[in-house]
């Protein structure tokens, strides 16, 4: 308890979320988001506005430092982004990063790994920077704005309290990444039985030159040839 207090009202907090929130990009493993959100709460609890003015920044230059570390790597590695399958979130991605990157950068920043599949394929299929960072601001931007509403929102349920803060960004974490795996499996068995319900193309009816049966040709028998030879 004493620690988390510590991390919260720490002057290197800032400094480490952007690192974290950078890193995570590439690594999402870190908690970045849990530390973010707890902060969020406890400067709520506190009224420190400065704080939160802080911790928006603080996240949407992570953010933003961490996608264009992505972007290089999209452009120089093909081991971030595995083949689609069809009706993928992944498929969805490559399929609409270049003629709606805004669409792609800003939606895909909300679902679970979508991050690291958007800006890496922006890389790899070659969206060029002038277009990927005005959107990659803008999702960072709206990504920040969630995590600080979602600190909100465990602010009176917590209480401020950082540990419970932890504990209730980790059961949301949980709760909004079970959500999207049932919405895609749901989106995956209604596409799989549309292809198995969608009818057969009826097979083109063959011409009679070009059938596999073969055809007799009638042979027309000439009297001096058709005959057996005679016997002189």
């Amino acid at each position: 308890m004493a620690v988390l207090q510590a991390v919260v009202h720490s002057a290197w907090l800032l400094p480490v979320l952007v690192l974290m929130i950078a890193i995570d990009g590439p690594v999402p493993m870190l908690p970045s988001e849990t530390l973010l959100m707890t902060a969020a709460a406890v400067a709520f609890t506190d009224g420190d506005v400065p704080l939160l003015a802080g911790l928006f920044v603080a996240a949407v230059v992570g953010s933003l430092a961490g996608d264009l570390l992505l972007h290089a790597l999209g452009r120089t590695s093909n081991r971030l982004i595995a083949a689609p399958s069809e009706g993928s979130g992944s498929g969805w991605v490559r399929r609409h990063v270049l003629t709606r990157p805004g669409t792609v950068l800003v939606g895909a920043r909300f679902v679970p790994g979508g991050r690291l599949v958007s800006t890496a394929a922006a890389g790899r299929f070659g969206l060029p920077l002038r277009r990927f960072v005005p959107w990659s601001a803008a999702s960072s931007a709206a990504w920040a704005a969630y995590m600080l509403v979602v600190g909100r929102v465990l602010e009176p349920i917590t209480g401020g309290n950082p540990l419970l803060c932890v504990l209730g960004a980790g059961v949301l974490a949980v709760l909004t990444a079970g959500a999207f795996a049932v919405v895609r499996r749901i989106v995956r068995g209604r596409s799989g039985r549309a292809r198995t319900d969608r009818p057969a193309p009826a097979e083109a009816p063959r011409s009679a030159g070009t059938g596999h049966e073969t055809q007799r040709l009638p042979v027309r028998e000439d009297s001096g040839l058709s005959g057996s030879p005679s016997s002189g």
